[in-house]
């Protein structure tokens, strides 16, 4: 039934979603490269671009930005995840995005690291629901595509601020919200509250998006039938295994060389999008999460982790991968920094 489910469509203001399940908004984690190899799988609804400043994006240039970066054929299934402080900013930002054809705007309301808040930016803006409103606000008078807002519970754990939250969003036009059920402050310390999200998709007409803690199959159809969330978006473990959109979709069952094969394209699509000092530093983010998927994950990430360049990384692969490693029975998530 989860299969079927995740398999139907779904109306997101004047566009329709073709699968339920879709790349969670990451920062430094959804760029281009990561999503050409999630692309590769397919399996997913929608994929989130990075964290981009709202500031620059009227000015960016696709060609050299790290960020503000995408391909012309993902564009379809492509939301641009925006960060800033006021409204008028977020709007501009907003504007460009849909001249850009892409097929939505996300509003960050969920980033809790200090040098975002502090900017108030992100989960900061959860303290001020009137001016969180607000942008949500001045960004749907600015577009006519979808408008997504992702958020936390808030700076305490309590639910009703969330709720009250979500409301706010949906009067201020917002066309679906992606909720991860943990305070600001607490990164990952905590599991996520996910009766906090049945909460937050009662209080709601529009589509919310479940995030936090999905980690395999089973997960994913818990959190569908405890919240009644209309999707679920996967962060962490997406890193992990780029694959599994199309694994718990139905359309790929994976065999014992996806592995190596997916670390190393990794590496191509790195050097394909960046140039070498980057994407080796993009591959660092990448290394954890990947790691994690084996018994002795630690020596593989530590090997990874002080590799020089994408030659060095795909020596410590091969090297790795020349015995069959022992698979985790689940990820370890002390990588899941």
């Amino acid at each position: 039934m989860t299969n079927n489910y995740l398999n139907s469509p779904l109306s997101v203001g004047n566009k329709t979603v073709e699968k339920r399940l879709v790349l969670a908004p990451m920062t430094q984690l959804g760029h281009i490269a990561f999503r050409e190899l999630v692309s590769t799988f397919g399996g997913y609804g929608l994929l989130f671009t990075e964290m981009c400043s709202a500031k620059r994006i009227p000015n960016e240039n696709r060609e050299i930005s790290p960020y503000f970066k995408w391909r012309d054929e993902e564009l379809s299934r492509l939301v641009c995840q925006i960060a800033g402080p006021a409204p008028e900013i977020m709007a501009n930002a907003a504007r460009r995005i849909e001249a850009e054809g892409f097929f939505g705007v996300d509003i960050n309301f969920g980033c809790s690291v200090a040098s975002i808040c502090n900017q108030n930016w992100g989960a900061a803006l959860l303290k001020n629901p009137e001016l969180a409103a607000g942008i949500v606000a001045e960004v749907r008078k600015a577009v006519s595509i979808p408008v997504f807002v992702k958020f936390r519970t808030g700076w305490k754990d309590d639910p009703c601020p969330a709720v009250d939250l979500a409301k706010r969003f949906e009067d201020a036009g917002a066309d679906a919200l992606t909720f991860h059920p943990r305070v600001a402050p607490d990164r990952r310390s905590r599991p996520p509250r996910w009766e906090y999200i049945r909460m937050v998709s009662e209080s709601v007409s529009i589509p919310v998006f479940g995030n936090g803690n999905v980690f395999c199959y089973n997960d994913c159809q818990d959190m569908l039938q405890q919240t009644g969330c209309d999707g679920v978006a996967i962060g962490r473990m997406a890193i992990a295994r780029p694959w599994l959109f199309a694994e718990w979709t139905g359309s790929l069952a994976p065999g014992p060389d996806i592995y190596l094969d997916t670390a190393i394209r990794m590496t191509e699509l790195l050097l394909k999008h960046y140039n070498p000092e980057r994407a080796i530093r993009r591959f660092r983010k990448f290394a954890p999460y990947f790691s994690a998927n084996f018994r002795f994950g630690h020596t593989l990430c530590s090997q990874l982790m002080n590799a020089k360049n994408m030659k060095s990384v795909r020596n410590v692969l091969y090297d790795f991968f020349e015995k069959a490693p022992d698979l985790a029975s689940k990820p370890n998530m002390n990588f899941f920094i």
